[in-house]
């Protein structure tokens, strides 16, 4: 039977949505119909958040409300905040972060109803939680006591009150408010299709951004962005930008296809499944970049990701994508590399519950069929004879 397999299901559609839209030939990313550029820094998080879930921009009184209930969901379960206590120092934040939306579940009210209004409930909570989560083990590992923001004016400012301990500025605000815009959705990415698989067999929504937030951790997904400020931090100068791309890709050059796909030699920041040029939100964030570098005195990272990306530029074909210039952005705002990630969840959580979302409104179990390479139909019979055969045979010898 022909089964027009792919592998890693490259180009297969897997679902209808109404969500997002990824252009990769032209590098245009849209949510709901809105190109990227125009929403992000124009229309608050809040509101992108409510458009990916309800599929129109709210009006100023739908607004108020949505912002009004998201709100009122404020406040970490102190028995999330026990938890955070106990985890070793050490361990990732995105296993905090998952761990806490486990034991998040256990306490939720309701967690055993996938009936509409039960889950936009649960999803304002865990709008919150995912935030409030990042924050508080930020500052535990790093040995402060975990910081409140009861009157914070937008989720953006909320995090980094949380964050930091102190309201940031507006302009810092601004900035947060447009880096989760930029990552609130990607269409069918790892961890959204994850989090569409667990919805499908009416898992409870905390199971399935459970499964969302552990798939976002591997390096060949939200993972990525990490490993962008590390090699950044590396290269240290601009002039050392073009022997460390050459020197990389030069290695590269040798090894075999298979090697290549190993997340450790490639050029973290370039290259994506989808685009076929540079990724849209790039484009928006490599200006983003430069000006948080010169306010916050750290031009010399983002001449460091310049360098790289003129070097890139003039040795291959690939795309810059979203994880470069958002990692210079996290540098400026003092964001270490193995939190990066953490970011991104904060943002991409509003994508995850609208697809949750979507899924339960329309659903069908997802199951994928194998394309089987293995061997062929034999009798058990004969095998066994073969093995005794091969027993007796060892034994006289």
């Amino acid at each position: 039977m022909e089964t027009g397999w792919k592998a890693g299901l490259e180009d297969v559609i897997a679902a209808r949505s109404a969500i997002c839209q990824v252009d990769g030939v032209n590098g245009r990313l849209y949510y709901r119909g809105y190109e990227i550029g125009d929403l992000a820094g124009a229309v608050s998080f809040e509101d992108v958040t409510a458009l990916l879930w309800n599929g129109e921009l709210p009006d100023a009184a739908a607004s108020g409300a949505f912002k009004a209930r998201l709100e009122a969901a404020r406040g970490l379960p102190p028995t999330v905040g026990q938890l955070l206590q106990t985890l070793p120092r050490d361990a990732h934040p995105l296993d905090a972060l998952r761990t806490a939306v486990s034991l998040a579940a256990t306490h939720d009210p309701d967690t055993r109803s996938n009936e509409p209004e039960a889950n936009l409930r649960k999803a304002l909570r865990l709008m919150n939680l995912v935030p409030e989560t990042v924050a508080a083990w930020q500052r535990i590992r790093t040995g402060r006591t975990p910081a409140a923001a009861p009157a914070a004016a937008s989720h953006a400012a909320y995090f980094l009150e949380l964050l930091e301990g102190r309201a940031p500025s507006p302009e810092v605000a601004r900035v947060m408010d447009l880096v989760l815009t930029l990552h609130a959705d990607h269409e069918l990415n790892a961890s959204t299709f994850a989090a569409r698989v667990g919805v499908a067999t009416l898992t409870d929504l905390h199971a399935a951004i459970v499964a969302a937030v552990s798939t976002l951790k591997g390096p060949r997904h939200g993972g990525a962005n990490e490993d962008v400020l590390a090699m950044l931090l590396e290269i240290g100068e601009p002039a050392r930008a073009e022997s460390y791309v050459e020197a990389r890709m030069g290695a590269r050059a040798g090894l075999s296809k298979q090697e290549r796909g190993d997340p450790k030699v490639r050029m973290p920041g370039f290259g994506h499944r989808v685009y076929r040029v540079d990724d849209a939100r790039a484009r928006v964030l490599r200006g983003m970049a430069k000006s948080m570098a010169e306010a916050t005195g750290r031009q010399k990272l983002f001449e460091v990701a310049e360098r790289v990306y003129d070097a890139m530029r003039a040795r291959t074909s690939l795309p810059v994508n979203v994880d470069f210039f958002s990692a210079v952005v996290y540098d400026a705002l003092g964001i270490p590399p193995d939190f990066c990630t953490s970011i991104f969840a904060v943002g991409r959580v509003a994508g995850w519950l609208a697809h949750a979302l979507e899924q339960y409104a329309d659903n069908r179990l997802i199951r994928p069929r194998a394309d089987y390479s293995g061997s062929a139909p034999r009798p058990l019979a004969l095998q066994r004879r073969k093995t005794e055969t091969s027993m007796a045979s060892s034994l006289k010898s």
